[in-house]
């Protein structure tokens, strides 16, 4: 079983808080993601700006994007993102309009969703999903489960790539072991800590600690 990459998501209200963030935390980390909050503060540079930091970097375009598939992929691509999401509500032909354009769509799944309309979207070439708790459900008291861990191990039997994000510590990463995830995206716990180089190695060493180094 490969280990799960670790992701870091910039969610920052300002590119200069960003970039400070990515400076730091983008060389350890494997992908770096232009959150949906700074795309709207900040728009394609932000993206540019990350491209042109760090270009060894996979990059995301967290557009969640629900319409104009084709515009906002071209829009991505042209800044440099390697994927690009989507809302698990868009439409299939809006996801195949973006998928046309760039490779590496993500679906978000928020509750818009089942595993019938996923095995729809094998069936356009999308095979990579993200598992989301949202901030707002994490605030409302909502924490990791088994129930989680089922349906992540369904959708990966499935044939997904799956990605896992929401309130993600050091504590639940040991909750997905014996899975084989594809990435973990960590927000704040790497962002909000007063070290942010150190609190992304922790992740990476954590991960290794449960996957082993196998990429």
């Amino acid at each position: 079983m490969k280990k799960p990459k670790l992701q870091l998501a910039l969610d920052q209200n300002s590119l200069p808080e960003a970039v400070a963030v990515a400076h730091l935390a983008g060389p350890i980390v494997d992908i770096v993601e232009v959150g949906t909050i700074l795309e709207l503060q900040a728009g394609q540079l932000a993206i540019q700006t990350m491209r042109k930091m760090l270009p060894d970097k996979m990059i995301v375009s967290d557009t969640k994007c629900a319409d104009a598939g084709t515009t906002v992929a071209e829009n991505s691509s042209k800044a440099g993102a390697d994927l690009m999401t989507v809302i698990d509500s868009a439409t299939q032909a809006t996801m195949q309009a973006a998928k046309k354009v760039m490779l590496g769509i993500q679906v978000e799944l928020y509750s818009a969703w089942d595993f019938k309309r996923a095995a729809k979207w094998l069936e356009l070439g999308i095979d990579q999903v993200i598992y989301h708790q949202s901030r707002d459900a994490l605030l409302a008291g909502k924490s990791w489960g088994e129930q989680d861990l089922t349906t992540v191990r369904q959708l990966i039997e499935m044939g997904f790539k799956v990605s896992v994000t929401g309130g993600l510590t050091l504590k639940t990463i040991p909750l997905f072991a014996g899975l084989a995830v594809e990435t973990f995206i960590a927000g704040r716990a790497i962002t909000g800590n007063s070290d942010v180089r150190a609190a992304a190695q922790a992740f990476q060493d954590k991960i290794i600690e449960h996957w082993g180094t196998n990429v």
